[in-house]
């Protein structure tokens, strides 16, 4: 679970102006917290199967926003995917 200490510093190091919470780098930066904090969580508790079902839905979500980004300004997407040190999606295209 994340603390509002450390949602406040995830904003405050992606959002695009001040007050801003809600673009797309801001929001995919903030599951990808929750995703890492829910892997390790069910690398120790391996039988959790409704985390498991939370999990795969954060990740989910956070497929649509980056294909989003990625579809509206691409120069941010590489930006943010290079920040986050997470992979490339792959368009079904």
């Amino acid at each position: 679970m994340l603390t509002a200490a450390a949602k406040a510093d995830i904003v405050k190091k992606y959002q695009q102006a001040d007050k801003d919470t809600g673009s797309p780098e801001v929001q995919i930066a903030l599951l990808s917290a929750r995703i890492s904090a829910l892997t390790e969580h069910l690398k120790v508790n391996k039988h959790d199967f409704h985390t498991r079902y939370g999990l795969t839905n954060m990740v989910s979500q956070r497929r649509k926003m980056m294909r989003y980004l990625k579809s509206k300004d691409s120069e941010r997407y590489i930006k943010l995917i290079k920040a986050l040190d997470i992979r490339d999606i792959r368009t079904q295209e």
